[in-house]
């Protein structure tokens, strides 16, 4: 193994590019890129206080090994797919460990994060709390960015000396800078030449399989991708497995993607976690993550095989989800784990599955009460096993081993009226509550919003007398009366966007609305409840119409 140091300019400049040993590229086994925005202009700050930068590992082959291209211009939604390169027998170096060092590196010198490059503030340096940040980095538009704010790609790579475009920046302030500032202004650009361009900052231990193929072959170095990412918090269990199933499975991260896409299309979000979960499960491995379950021989075949039969099942069942529950969005889904059984189910026994009784009861039970938050692994295993043992998905059956598990399916008033905004239980609720409300508009931009029916701030200005000091400068409604459920409804975009209702208080927004509009949002029809004096009243009087609303699916009190 070689221990090389070289400039981070210099490595930069090889990445994507076959100068250097074939150039540097990443693997099939590497996940997406998931730094963002701030946690790169962070990097850049600690380069420049010349923190020390973790050791790379590179693998050096000519294996025909399906790759892809760093990211230059990153942007959400992008497709790995994309960026691959066609497989050849050349030399090349792959990027095993430092991925996410690198292609913030690769974003910030050569390429735009959303469209905004990188820039430096140059008069920067001091330390400022409370991010314990000293050399300012920011993502800009280039097109409204100035002085002191430069593209540091300019600063890395000029070829002038740092007293020269020194020279060169200062005219482009626009008033006279001061001694001090000038000194920083030089000092700053004398420090990112010497941190990006002139030292070996950047070190990296090369795995050489073209001088040395019998040392390190292919199952070699997914060994050592396996034990160089695990020992930390670069990858989780699943990046493990599917680094596995990719060394086998070419088209593993292709198929995957083309699978979250069509899953994740209407607004859910689907994970890979999710996939390779409900593969294990599917296939009687169990559904906790262990890399060995990859290392018996049969589970990456196993699920090559039948990929396409997964992949049905999944998708009948997320179907099922969007056609026959109203829970149609991510918001709504406090957990996708629930999912699992039914996908054993419908995977196992495609033919009963058409005629499944009560799935819309065991969905939405276990969702409102939280029944597979946390670790839920042995759960899923026990309800699984039960499917086997009757051969068909019997949601009593599937209660009783949720409650031996010591899990509450009770919904209760307090189960419900303890909602609070921002939740994905509310949003939850909504879906059952507003079921011919246009819950899926064409546009996520135009999704309905949870809205307080007494704004923030009216509630705000309601304050009582500090018994300390006389002054009334106590808020009456804290945080949690604000946001109980009974203080939210869901409106439409258009209805909260501008010129919509946001700050209106309800005196005046359910002046001229229709008793129709007043029901489907359960408002109390006595007007006098919708001033601000008798806010507590209102709450107390949209429970009780809430909890009737959703009375059949309460356990009654004893």
């Amino acid at each position: 193994m070689k221990n090389q140091k070289e400039s981070i300019r210099k490595v930069v400049g090889w990445l994507n590019n076959e100068e250097k040993d074939g150039g540097f590229w990443l693997p099939n086994i590497q996940r997406p890129f998931v730094w963002h925005e701030d946690q790169i202009e962070r990097l850049f700050d600690s380069i420049m206080r010349e923190y020390p930068i973790s050791t790379l590992l590179i693998w050096k082959t000519k294996s025909r090994i399906k790759r892809r291209k760093f990211i230059d211009n990153y942007r959400h939604g992008l497709r790995l797919t994309d960026f691959y390169v066609p497989e050849n027998d050349g030399t090349k170096l792959l990027v095993l460990d430092g991925q996410q060092r690198l292609q913030s590196l690769f974003i910030g010198l050569r390429g735009s994060y959303e469209k905004k490059e990188l820039f430096f503030n140059v008069l920067s340096g001091d330390l400022a709390a409370p991010d314990d940040i000293r050399y300012q980095f920011r993502f800009l538009d280039p097109a409204r960015s100035s002085f002191p704010w430069i593209k540091f790609k300019r600063i890395v790579f000029s070829n002038d000396p740092p007293h020269r475009l020194a020279q060169q920046l200062e005219k482009e302030s626009p008033e006279e800078l001061d001694e001090q500032s000038k000194e920083r202004l030089v000092d700053n650009l004398w420090l990112a030449n010497k941190v990006f361009a002139s030292e070996e900052r950047l070190a990296y231990q090369e795995l050489d399989s073209v001088d040395n193929p019998q040392l390190y072959s292919e199952d070699d170095v997914v060994e050592i991708f396996i034990r160089a990412n695990s020992g930390g918090t670069k990858l989780g269990k699943s990046d493990l497995l599917f680094s596995l199933l990719s060394s086998s499975w070419e088209d593993a991260d292709e198929q995957m993607e083309l699978l979250l896409e069509e899953l994740n299309r209407s607004g859910y979000a689907f994970t890979r976690d999710f996939i390779l979960k409900s593969c294990l499960s599917i296939l009687g491995k169990g559904a906790r993550y262990d890399v060995a379950k990859f290392r018996d021989g049969s589970t990456k075949e196993s699920i090559i095989d039948q990929w396409e039969s997964i992949q049905a099942a999944i998708k009948d069942v997320r179907d099922f989800l969007y056609g026959k529950t109203f829970i149609r969005t991510d918001r709504a889904m406090p957990s996708y784990l629930v999912l699992i059984p039914l996908i054993y189910f419908r995977f196992h026994f495609p033919d009963k599955w058409k005629n499944a009784q009560n799935i819309d009861t065991y969905l939405l039970r276990t969702l409102i009460t939280g029944a597979f938050s946390g670790t839920p692994d042995n759960l899923i295993d026990r309800c699984t096993k039960q499917i086997d043992e009757i051969g068909d998905f019997d949601y009593r059956e599937m209660f009783g081993i949720i409650r031996a598990d010591g899990r509450s399916l009770e919904v209760t008033r307090d189960t419900i009226l303890d909602l609070r905004y921002g939740s994905k239980e509310i949003h939850l609720i909504f879906n059952l509550w507003y079921k011919d409300f246009n819950y899926q508009p064409a546009y996520e931009n135009s999704l309905p919003q949870v809205d307080h029916i007494f704004p923030q701030a009216l509630l705000k200005t309601v304050k009582d007398i500090n018994p300390e000091s006389g002054r009334r400068n106590i808020l009456r409604y804290k945080q949690e009366t604000r946001d109980q459920i009974a203080n939210c409804m869901l409106l439409t975009a258009e209805e909260n966007g501008a010129g919509g209702k946001c700050d209106t208080p309800p005196s005046e927004w359910f002046a001229d609305k229709t008793e129709e509009y007043l029901n489907m949002h359960l408002i109390p029809k006595d007007s006098t409840l919708w001033e601000l004096e008798r806010f507590e009243d209102f709450l107390a009087a949209r429970k009780e119409l809430i909890i009737d609303k959703f009375s059949y699916m309460i356990q009654p009190e004893e």
